[in-house]
């Protein structure tokens, strides 16, 4: 497989045609191959919601286009859901975890700016911010595995 203008443009061309604004092309060469390597095309307005890869660093490559990768830090807090029982004679045990994500990093990639690419971490809660079409390259160790 050659990967060149008239690969990335029908990438596109499906992800106009996809709910979600993006498409990806696995690269593997067999089910058997438990990396992550593949080309997505991304749209403006497509929602990557924020996650992270606990077992591995997430290697992004941007063929063209512009985005961001915004990296978050979790912020975790409780709250007494029940505090006005409380004061009813109930049990306190009523707790909520509320979970939070502040951003940390945004890193600006477009290879006509010179700025090709990113290691995300292991572990970092991230997302990306598409400002024009793009297609990246993604790699991960692992097979996949839904997210957090």
């Amino acid at each position: 497989m050659e990967i060149n203008k008239e690969l990335l443009d029908s990438l596109f061309e499906q992800a106009k045609e996809n709910p979600r604004l993006r498409q990806n092309l696995d690269l593997r060469t067999s089910s058997a191959d438990t990396s992550q390597r593949m080309l997505n095309a991304l749209l403006p307005g497509t929602v990557v919601p924020i996650h992270r890869h606990e077992d591995t660093t997430e290697s992004v490559i941007c063929l063209c286009g512009k985005l961001d990768e915004v990296i978050y830090e979790e912020i975790v807090t409780y709250e007494n859901a029940a505090s006005d029982a409380m004061s009813m004679g109930m049990d306190s045990q009523n707790v909520v975890r509320k979970v939070e994500y502040r951003e940390v990093q945004r890193i600006h990639l477009c290879p006509a700016e010179a700025k090709y690419g990113c290691q995300i971490p292991k572990g970092a809660w991230h997302t990306v911010e598409v400002i024009e079409p793009s297609v990246i390259f993604e790699a991960k160790d692992g097979a996949y595995k839904a997210q957090c």
